[in-house]
This record gives C-alpha cells, structure tokens and sequence, in this order.
C-alpha cells in the first residue's frame, strides 16, 4: 500500500467470458468499447491464468488466496469450509463489504458469501427457504454422502433448468441491471468499501437482450440453437459450422450487454468522485468453448481459452499498459489486501486456516513473484516465479447430466476418457504440462502453437521448455499431497434417501425430486 493507494475496492467478475472475444484484446467485433476505453487507464494482463475451469473453485481461491486443493471446493465438496475469505477479513478491518451476482455457486450455502456483510443472489430458482433450513442442511448432508450424492447432482441441475428457463423466452430478464442497481446504492451508501460483482450473462443459455441480439446476431432465434453443451459433449447431437456462427453472435451479444452495464457502473463512480480512489479489478473465472478441441462449454479440459482469462486492473501503482509476463487470478487476493493495507492472516473462527499478505504475489510489490524471497508454505511457488497451475476435479454434476444424455441416445460413455478424469497444469508462457489420470497426459508448446492442437507429450524432440514445466508440475504436486495418478471410479451416483431427515425429504417431495 503507498500514500495514494485507493480507499476501495470494486472487483467484478464476467463469468464464462473468454479474452478473445473482448476488444482490448484484439476481438474483429466491437463488443466492449467501455472496456476498451477503461483498457486506457489499467493494466492488461496477456497472461492470466485461473486455478481451474469453472466457478465455485475459482471464487474460492479469489477469497482465500488458496488453490482449489487447498481450499476443497468442488463439486464433490461445494462448499468452501474451514478458510477465512477475503470478506471475513476486510469486514473486520472496518470496511463496508458487499457481493451481488446472478451466480447459483455464489451463495450462503456455499460459503462463498460467508464475511460480506451485504449479499444478495438474483439466481432465481426456488423461494428464500430453497437455500436455508432443511434444504441447505440436506445438501451438506448429502455432499458427504456417496450414496446421496445423486440428490445434490439433482438440487443443481434444478438450478441449472431454472435458471434456462427463467433467462429464456419472452420472460426473459437479465439480472445483470439489478446487479448493477444495488452495486451502485451498496456504494453510495459507503465510506470505504470492497465490492464483488458476477455478472452471468456470457454463461449458457445465451438469450441476450433483442437489442444486443440484432447487433450481433441478427435474425438468429437463441431457442433454435443448442444451449446444452452436454448434449453435443455426449455425442448426442451435431453442430454445423453455421449454429456454431450462431451460438457465437449470441455469446457476443451478451458480452456486449455486460459491456454496457459496467460502463454505467464505471459512469456512476466517475459523477459521484468515487472514481480515482478506488482500485477496479475486471476478470474472468474462466472461458468458454465453442466447438474447439470437439467441445462445448466448459468442462472436461484445462484448454487455454478457458484459463488463459482476461484480466484488467486500474490502480495508481500499476501504469496503463500492456503487460505479457504471466500471473495468477490466485494473486488478487493478495493484491486486494496490499492495495487496501491490511495484513490478513488472522482466522475468523478458531480452527479457521487464514492466508496472510503475501506481497510475492501482490501485483503492486516491487517483489511481485519474487518467490525466493517468500517464506511460507504456498505449493504454487515454485522455482522463478513463471509458473502457473490450474487443478480440475471430477465434476459430478456435468458428468450426470453427461450420462443422461448420452443414454438417451444410446451412447456409452467410455471409462477412460477425459469426461471422467482428473487433471491439473502447469502453464507458463511458452509451455504447458497438463496431468490427467485417466488418459494420457497432455503438452503443448503454446509459444508455437497457441491453439493447442499438437500434443507433444510423447514427442521424441527433448523440448527443454516442456521437460521443465512437467518437473514445476510434479513440485506442485509433492507439495499439495501428491499426484491424482488413482482414478475415481466412474460411478457418480446413487439414489439412496435412508439418511435424509423427514423434512428434508418432505420438502424435497415438495420439489419434485423424491417420489
């Protein structure tokens, strides 16, 4: 923290956005001219990486400054337990703390609300009492439980239809303007504030306002195309290279709605002289793809253009420029408390594992990945600095879905394939390694092939840059409890109730989902 650093914090989060499609990233279609003109006075990271592919893990290591291993949020885990959040912290430290999103992960039954003192989720999917009471208790129980695990697999996937059907059709509604709506009371309403915002208008199903829709996906009917990337994962249905087009203009045009919502968010900060004293983080959790590598969403790879994230921070210690050395979305957390001068490290409740600043992995230290000179015990800091890794665990409710669909079909999904794997990554500039314990593992040398389509795992060229990456790896591993080289067995589910309480089950009956 300096002199003149910032009194706040606005962190905003675009959920499922992919860099290639952003303006200040070179995108042929101008779908973020707001932050193309906010790309003028910030930093623009070329090289950011996410600690995983998809959401829940993702936030998690934003508020605990921890990798996913670490912290234990998962889909076999949802729920960040036993780490004090950056919230829980700066709360403490005597700042006004607020998260709006539209994001089912991001939630008081997660945990990843837990230190805000204001919180609010426009993710409608069921009454309050949906995620309090009974239900919340029932998913704890049933997340702890192999043989109840289907039931949560299905609590989620009720979210996932609500939230289809409620961001489709004639009724549909972004939530994004509200978001934006109570960002902007919470922080007139401040002194000195942290503020977190998802917005989820990038994250299937695309149904964009019709006014972004006719700017850049004239004519497209957003009910006609496929929304359910599990459908064309699982082999179930095929997508031309005109639907593809289709399902990209959408995808861009729920970009360029986020796009406008934040310049006005940006707008409101600059009338209110709120502007220059406030440090504004712009990231991605992670990408999405369309069709690359046979794909569709983001599940099942560590592919960069689903961890290869934007990422742009506006602070009077960083210039406004272009910068292409690699860093961490893991290192915000630290970023935030240096900006904001607060040490961190002290446990919110008794037992409570709490990560302190960290100024290695600051962006504003003169030290920045300067690892050698860091004396704790972060598994991620290993050799110079110039590695970044990236964990992904088996994702049990996309696996259901998967199996559904493909059984509908009349597909079998084969044991040993990347959809019931395990991966992680390291990743620098000019290499990746990538461990999978189910298929072979996975090289790239993404200097000369950005696009990843050779695999040179196995290749017999002694390519220094992927031997030393695959050894970070393997310091990775050795230092967070060793390698995921055991795969799980393939079974995901089981429709056991036996130890659900009476009026867990009862209200689950209500819903539909007990018989």
């Amino acid at each position: 923290m300096t002199a003149e650093s910032p009194e706040n914090v606005l962190f905003v989060v675009m959920d499922t956005v992919r860099k290639d499609h952003l303006t200040p990233y070179g995108y042929d279609r101008p779908t973020t001219p707001g932050l193309d003109r906010f790309a003028d006075e910030a930093t623009v990271f070329e090289q950011a990486v996410a600690p995983a592919p998809w959401t829940l893990p993702v936030h998690a290591s934003l508020f605990t400054g921890m990798y996913p291993s670490q912290h234990g949020a998962n889909q076999e885990n949802p729920y960040l337990e036993g780490a004090t959040t950056l919230a829980e912290t700066l709360s403490a430290a005597g700042y006004d703390t607020a998260c709006y999103s539209s994001n089912a992960w991001i939630t008081p039954y997660t945990h990843l609300t837990d230190g805000f003192a204001e919180q609010d989720n426009f993710f409608e999917v069921m009454p309050g009492e949906f995620l309090s009471g009974p239900l919340a208790k029932a998913w704890k129980t049933m997340n702890d439980s192999d043989a109840l695990r289907t039931l949560a697999d299905k609590l989620v996937s009720l979210g996932n239809t609500a939230h289809e059907y409620l961001a489709g059709g004639e009724g549909a509604d972004s939530k994004t303007p509200a978001v934006v709506d109570q960002t902007i009371d919470f922080i007139d309403d401040s002194e000195e504030f942290f503020a977190f915002v998802n917005l989820m208008d990038a994250h299937l199903p695309y149904h964009p306002p019709e006014e972004y829709k006719e700017r850049f996906a004239p004519g497209v009917d957003s009910t006609e195309v496929c929304q359910n990337s599990k459908e064309y994962n699982a082999g179930a249905y095929e997508i031309d290279d005109d639907e593809w087009d289709d399902i990209r203009g959408l995808y861009d045009a729920e970009i360029a709605h986020i796009d406008d919502q934040l310049t006005r968010l940006f707008d409101h900060l600059k009338e209110t002289d709120r502007w220059d004293d406030t440090m504004v983080v712009v990231c991605a959790d992670h990408g999405e793809l369309h069709g690359e590598h046979g794909l569709y969403g983001h599940e099942f790879c560590l592919y960069d253009p689903l961890i290869n994230v934007p990422l742009m921070v506006k602070h009077p210690d960083l210039d406004a420029e272009r910068r292409g050395d690699q860093v961490e979305l893991v290192d915000l957390y630290h970023t935030v408390l240096d900006s904001l001068g607060v040490e961190g490290g002290e446990p919110a409740t008794p037992g409570d594992d709490a990560v302190g600043l960290d100024r290695t992995r600051s962006l504003l230290s003169a030290d920045y990945r300067e690892f050698a000179q860091s004396s704790n015990d972060d598994p991620g800091q290993r050799r110079d600095g110039q590695y970044a890794f990236v964990e992904y665990s088996r994702p049990v409710v996309e696996l259901k879905q998967l199996e559904e669909k493909a059984s509908s079909a009349g597909i079998t999904l084969p044991e040993d394939s990347r959809f019931y794997s395990r991966m992680r990554a390291a990743r620098r500039t000019d290499a990746k390694y990538v461990r999978i314990d189910r298929i072979p593992d996975e090289a790239y040398r993404i200097d000369d092939d950005p696009e990843e389509t050779e695999n040179v795992v196995d290749a017999d060229t002694g390519d220094e840059a992927i031997a030393e990456t695959e050894a970070a790896l393997a310091e990775f591993e050795d230092a967070i409890g060793g390698a995921w080289t055991d795969a799980l067995d393939t079974d995901v589910s089981d429709d056991s109730v036996d130890q659900m309480d009476d009026e867990a089950q009862d209200r689950l009956r209500d819903l539909g989902y007990l018989e």
